[in-house]
């Protein structure tokens, strides 16, 4: 790749923080659309992203669906950045005409994320074992991820100040530098309080940090070293079902509702800029009570 494209993805990847405040791996996953992009162009067509024309482009989508085995789903985001990326450099007057004007993106099914029962968390926030300052620290991450339906990103990130256990919330930074205040219950604050006072002095050992979540090293916790605690215990609590930090966030959203919470209200707790996002888990939840319906109605 030259360096006058990768002058234009940086370019672009600027302009994309600038004007949308995108969070910085929703602008990794751009760079990689393009940069994967750039390449094939130039190893299929010998020609420069600013070159590229319609057919490129739909040679390339064909290439990705049948020979790299693209599901509909990266097809379809790999298209959105083509398309984002185009549109800019039109508006820069770097090209004439944006290729990827008539080309319309693979229609998704819309499907239902996946979810835990109430049973199923219990299990899961029961797992560590709370004799030690590793297993408080884990305790209190996985209280706090269910009980403000927290991404992984915010959970991490929470800095002391974040936290008002007085008020009973934390102060979310979400996607777009949005921020949100977040209500957290009785049982999550009980363990935030015994994890600051008991735990993280130990995980400190003397250090200095701002993190509210920290290591056994004294640094602060990072999205994979999570991801690795949550499967270690889904495998000790017996849940065979693929569980991520997100399916904590979908079950406190379909849990919610299950229990009669306003849309409007598990929207703003998640942070969703659209209440369509949030409206998907209503399709959760209504699956769940036709179940239940099924299962316990004598007519069911």
């Amino acid at each position: 790749m030259s360096e006058v494209e990768e002058s234009l993805l940086d370019e672009f990847c600027d302009a994309l923080w600038l004007e949308d405040g995108l969070a910085r791996n929703t602008l990794t996953s751009y760079r990689s659309d393009l940069l994967k992009f750039a390449q094939w162009m130039r190893r299929k067509n010998s020609k420069s992203l600013l070159e590229t024309l319609q057919q490129d482009i739909e040679g390339y989508l064909a290439h990705q669906v049948l020979v790299a085995k693209d599901r509909a789903r990266t097809t379809s985001r790999e298209l959105s950045s083509l398309k984002r990326f185009f549109r800019y450099e039109l508006r820069q007057g770097k090209i004439k005409a944006d290729p990827t004007l008539l080309i319309e993106a693979p229609k998704l099914p819309r499907s239902l994320p996946k979810s835990l029962t109430e049973d199923d968390v219990e299990s899961l926030l029961d797992a560590p074992e709370i004799e030690n300052p590793l297993g408080v620290r884990d305790k209190t991450m996985l209280e706090t991820l269910y009980a403000g339906g927290l991404r992984v990103s915010e959970l991490v990130g929470l800095k002391i100040p974040q936290v008002s256990l007085d008020m009973g919330v934390v102060r979310v930074l979400g996607k777009g530098a949005k921020e949100r205040l977040v209500p957290l219950g009785e049982e999550a604050l009980t363990w935030i309080g015994r994890y600051l006072d008991e735990a993280r002095p130990d995980l400190l050992n003397g250090k200095v940090s701002d993190a509210l979540f920290v290591t056994a090293r004294g640094q602060p916790m990072t999205r994979q070293g999570f991801w690795y605690l949550l499967r270690r215990y889904c495998e000790q609590a017996g849940l065979a079902k693929t569980v991520s930090p997100h399916t904590l966030r979908h079950a406190f959203a379909t849990h919610m509702l299950n229990h009669g919470a306003d849309l409007r209200v598990v929207q703003l707790l998640l942070g969703h800029a659209d209440i369509s996002t949030t409206q998907i888990y209503t399709h959760v939840a209504r699956e769940r009570l036709k179940q239940l319906h099924a299962k316990h109605h004598p007519r069911g």
